[in-house]
């Protein structure tokens, strides 16, 4: 398939596509199963290594990188994914329990375009991923449903 194709793919989903990218098996799914339940389609990688394979094929309209993962760490993960052409428009927001003021600046550096800190209640996540992520052309973000309030 080429490069072409695989953005024309992209945005004839009618439905926007999370990569998660946690190696917590447990937090994986939990955030699979929110996002999901949210109107999200998700696909979901344990590792950067994987990260990295995935999002240059499925193309997700955002990664969500946990940035301590085995194989390769999310910020070697982002950095080589920001470098590539083909995955460098793709907005990477770190989900990290790194806490720190250097931690916002550190994520920016590799890439990434926003920054979450964990443990992130997911309907904390699925609000910043409103906020993060464009509209698109004929898809439009899951509506929240009903106002929750959200820790500070």
């Amino acid at each position: 398939m080429t490069a072409t194709a695989e953005v024309h793919r992209d945005t004839d989903r009618d439905r926007l596509l999370v990569l998660i990218v946690e190696d917590q098996d447990d937090l994986r799914q939990l955030y699979v199963e929110h996002l999901t339940m949210s109107g999200f389609d998700v696909i979901e990688a344990a590792n950067g290594a994987d990260a990295i394979e995935s999002t240059s094929v499925d193309q997700p309209d955002v990664v969500l990188m946990d940035l301590s993962l085995p194989i390769v760490d999310g910020w070697e993960a982002t950095r080589r994914l920001k470098a590539d052409a083909r995955t460098a428009h793709i907005p990477i927001v770190a989900l990290t329990a790194h806490d720190g003021s250097g931690e916002l600046q550190r994520a920016t550096s590799a890439g990434c375009d926003w920054f979450i800190p964990k443990p992130c209640p997911p309907d904390a996540l699925i609000t910043e991923l409103r906020r993060v992520l464009p509209q698109r052309a004929g898809v439009h973000l899951p509506d929240p449903g009903p106002s929750r309030p959200t820790p500070a």
